[in-house]
């Protein structure tokens, strides 16, 4: 029989996407409402490069938030071919900087400043390998050749393989994975390798890319797949592997920049990010499962204790607005005006 209310852990997200300015100041309340912590994703304009750079976030971060926020934002350094290994040392000793995030260049939003050749990056991961620092991958090949539905794949092949028997003991999270190849390489993985997978991989295939016409508001990077691949993912987070953990890769973007000739990439969640991975788990009849892939899996990877708070959901249907503020602008989160089947309880 299924639950009515679930009473979990307070969570974390392991991948999020703030934004910045007014925008950071519309949408991260939805974010600190839902969790305690969250990796928090460089890509700005200009990325976030230095720790100064990150700890300057990070406070406007915590300006924005409501009075009565709970909230720890966990911050990353925007790896380029340029960034020193002297940097790599600081934010190891900074207590703000938890991890460092891979672009490809070209790869998705704001990604122009990434790496276009792992070679010229290896004294950087040395750096991160012998200080314990994590590395956060967008694990896409750019190259035009390689159709994109297979860039996970090609990406694990040809990056991923060299990249773990050169560092051996680095600890790397492929984020946001899509394809069932992904799964079983991390699953078959050593245990200093994990993997975050989002909501939105969970309960979309790529026809929801065509739904009612061209969606745009469901293109993201990576893109959606077929549903080979998201069962494949269903499995993967209900299967009880620790190295399987949430995160969302909520990425807000205005209505006139997904609407357009050449819309952009992402894929906004963070107003019900807990409830949609709930629905998720429920479809796969493994409720019991949600609880440690969103609130023990990541903290222990992280090596960061578990949350002490406690949050209830409860099976309660609401309908999603058609839209949200997004400074001067709007977003349209996912399920725009449609219901989704648990709801957050306040308080």
């Amino acid at each position: 029989m299924t639950p009515t209310r679930l009473d979990l852990c307070r969570p974390d997200d392991w991948h999020v996407h703030l934004r910045d300015g007014a925008a950071l100041a519309s949408v991260v309340a939805d974010t600190a409402r839902r969790f305690a912590r969250a990796i928090v994703m460089p890509n700005l304009k200009p990325p976030v490069m230095t720790v100064a750079q990150a700890e300057d976030y990070r406070r406007r971060i915590l300006a924005c938030l409501p009075p009565d926020a709970r909230f720890e934002p966990l911050m990353t350094l925007y790896l380029t071919e340029a960034t020193p290994a002297e940097e790599i040392e600081q934010a190891k000793a900074s207590g703000t900087v938890f991890a460092v995030k891979y672009y490809p260049a070209g790869a998705t939003t704001n990604s122009q400043d990434g790496v276009r050749d792992l070679t010229r990056i290896y004294g950087v991961l040395e750096a991160m390998e012998r200080h314990d620092l994590p590395l956060l991958l967008h694990g896409e090949v750019t190259d035009p050749g390689i159709d994109i539905f297979d860039r996970e794949r090609v990406f694990i092949e040809r990056h991923l393989m060299p990249l773990q028997a050169r560092f051996p003991s680095l600890r790397m999270v492929l984020e946001h994975i899509t394809t069932r190849e992904a799964v079983d390489f991390v699953s078959e993985g050593p245990a200093n390798l994990a993997a975050t997978i989002t909501a939105h991989h969970l309960l979309l295939n790529r026809n929801a890319l065509f739904e009612g016409g061209v969606n745009p508001h469901h293109y993201c990077a990576p893109i959606l797949k077929r549903e080979t691949h998201r069962t494949a993912l269903l499995q993967a987070v209900t299967s009880g592997n620790p190295r399987f953990f949430l995160g969302t890769d909520s990425a807000p973007h205005p209505r006139h920049a997904k609407e357009s000739a050449c819309g952009c990439a992402g894929v906004y969640t963070a107003h019900a990010a807990i409830e949609l991975y709930a629905e998720a788990f429920e479809q796969a009849g493994k409720l019991d499962r949600l609880e440690a892939f969103a609130s023990f899996h990541g903290p222990d990877f992280y090596r960061l204790p578990r949350n002490r708070e406690r949050l209830l959901l409860q099976k309660q249907s609401w309908t999603v607005p058609s839209d949200f503020a997004l400074g001067d602008a709007t977003c349209v989160p996912m399920r725009a005006g449609k219901t989704v089947a648990w709801s957050l309880v306040e308080g």
